[in-house]
């Protein structure tokens, strides 16, 4: 399963046909099924939720499979019965939501972390939602003590929404000098505890310059 280029969470048919012991070809034939026109489904749920693309095989020949979204995946195993069926659309259907909170959360990131994120998506051929948010992560604890979802819980907001605007002017100022530190050391610095340490004191000097300027001598 993974993010599309939308921020849709898909899974792809050859998965479908593994997790449910099916040929590849009789999965492809339940899709162009389901997604003739003579079957009922409109042409924008087709378009929206079954997206044709091209693999490369074992001897490097390309081979048709879909990019299914939920709605997708749910249209076409809705006639796949029997125990084992229903136990792996019910795993499908959980994975589904828990990518879909993955992809919120990476948005957010993208959001309040922009240049940041675009970083990590450049030195990631295949970044995971794991490499953001163990960034943002890393900053949200150094500057708040906390991570985002620990901040969420603390002050009542709910899952997924941005903390930003709960934010004071000072964390939000302390955020984004890190987040410009933290664009620079990516490369030249990949160990995660070493950034941690040159962040914290990072941050340190920069709230003691910030103290400087506002102190009544200036």
């Amino acid at each position: 399963m993974f993010a599309d280029s939308h921020d849709t969470a898909r899974v792809d048919s050859l998965y479908v046909a593994r997790a449910f012991e099916k040929e590849h070809k009789n999965v492809l034939r339940d899709i162009a099924r389901i997604t003739d026109p003579k079957s009922g489904l409109s042409e924008e749920f087709n378009r929206l939720n079954f997206e044709l693309v091209n693999y490369k095989d074992a001897k490097g020949e390309k081979r048709p499979c879909y990019y299914l979204t939920r709605d997708g995946f749910t249209m076409l195993t809705m006639g796949y019965t029997g125990k084992k069926a229903m136990e792996f659309k019910e795993k499908y259907i959980r994975r589904f939501n828990e990518m879909e909170a993955q992809i919120k959360a990476l948005v957010n990131a993208r959001q309040q972390f922009p240049k940041l994120t675009k970083m990590v998506k450049a030195i990631h051929d295949n970044p995971k939602p794991y490499h953001y948010s163990n960034e943002c992560d890393l900053l949200n604890r150094i500057v708040l003590g906390m991570s985002a979802k620990q901040f969420r819980e603390r002050h009542g907001i709910a899952k997924g929404e941005s903390i930003r605007p709960y934010l004071t002017e000072a964390q939000i100022a302390a955020l984004d000098y890190l987040q410009d530190v933290d664009v620079g050391l990516l490369v030249g610095v990949p160990d995660f505890n070493q950034r941690k340490l040159l962040l914290q004191w990072s941050l340190m000097n920069y709230r003691g310059e910030c103290e400087k300027l506002c102190s009544p001598s200036n």
